[in-house]
């Protein structure tokens, strides 16, 4: 049984996604960093027309082993985008992992991610 649907706002639609290579490229070539203790964000202002931020998720096999880990990893990056992505500026954000991740638990990777996030300029 699944929790209640999710509203128009807290969806994760393609417009809010790095879907290609050339997108994560664009920003791996020039990207602001913050890393963090088992993140690293890169992120880059996006060219117009877009004005709104976009995600892309890159969870490595060789930090989470586990298919259920990087599933679980990428979940909680995705909800603390949604969370935030109202008051985040138009840029191409990319979420890596980091050696041991995997380890920690989703509250504790939530709270990295939200604290990341706040320095996203």
């Amino acid at each position: 049984m699944s929790g209640p649907a999710p509203t128009p706002g807290d969806r994760f639609p393609r417009s809010l996604r790095l879907l290609d290579g050339r997108a994560f490229q664009r920003v791996f070539a020039r990207a602001r960093r913050i890393p963090g203790r088992r993140f690293m964000l890169l992120y880059r202002v996006c060219a117009p027309p877009l004005d709104h931020p976009r995600l892309g998720l890159a969870i490595s096999k060789k930090h989470a082993r586990r298919a259920v880990d990087r599933n679980r990893i990428k979940r909680v990056a995705r909800e603390a985008f949604r969370a935030r992505r109202r008051s985040l500026i138009a840029v191409d954000i990319v979420v890596l992992s980091r050696a041991g991740i995997a380890d920690a638990g989703s509250r504790e990777l939530r709270a990295e991610l939200d604290q990341l996030l706040e320095h996203v300029k």
